[in-house]
């Protein structure tokens, strides 16, 4: 009888050994279920985060045409306003810079103007909203005018680099794209002296 009662306990334990064993499997698999799914809701959740922010930065493009416009109001502004600093400023750097921006504008407007012409485009004649900062100007004297125009180009730089970077990045016109990347360069430059003169004039 102690024989049978200590066959059926021992069966007992192994049984239990085996359920246990069971169980923590069944634990371990569901886990790793779990961590798959987090895993996979993660990574459509970054899929879709890099699909929208593709698409919002798309959206920030300009058309063609109206980069074109732009350009040319922004343009035609920046050698008006380089004409009253290269005559009205006092600082010898901000007249330099002044008269850099009527030569190099000038140059990247005709070549504007050649390719808009080239694809049937008729750009603006006007300066835009730009008008209200050359009326502005032309009442500045002194340290006032070159700090408001110093301020001034820096903005309008700002304004021109990342639009034309986004042209010579994602500009639907090939031949818009290279003239924007070709022009890139100087607007960098001229970003990076009025900046520079910007840290020293504009207090």
């Amino acid at each position: 009888m102690k024989l049978v009662l200590t066959l059926i306990a021992f069966s007992l334990a192994v049984f239990g050994l085996a359920a246990c064993g069971s169980t923590a499997v069944n634990v371990n698999s569901t886990a790793n279920s779990g961590r798959n799914a987090a895993n996979s809701v993660a990574n459509t959740a970054g899929s879709a985060a890099n699909t929208m922010s593709n698409a919002a930065s798309a959206l920030t493009v300009d058309s063609p045409d109206d980069f074109m416009a732009t350009a040319a109001r922004s343009g035609m502004a920046e050698v008006e306003l380089g004409k009253l600093a290269a005559q009205k400023a006092t600082d010898p750097e901000v007249k330099k810079f002044g008269q850099m921006m009527v030569t190099e504008h000038t140059a990247a407007n005709n070549e504007l103007k050649a390719l808009a012409g080239k694809k049937n485009v008729t750009l603006p004649t006007d300066v835009g909203n730009h008008q209200s900062d050359l009326d502005g100007l032309k009442n500045a004297t002194g340290t006032d005018f070159d700090q408001t125009y110093v301020k001034l180009m820096v903005n309008a730089h700002e304004n021109d680099v990342e639009a034309f970077q986004a042209q010579a990045d994602k500009s639907a016109d090939p031949e818009v794209k290279a003239f924007a990347a070709k022009t890139l360069p100087t607007l960098k430059k001229h970003l990076e002296s009025i900046q520079n003169i910007s840290a020293r004039v504009v207090k």
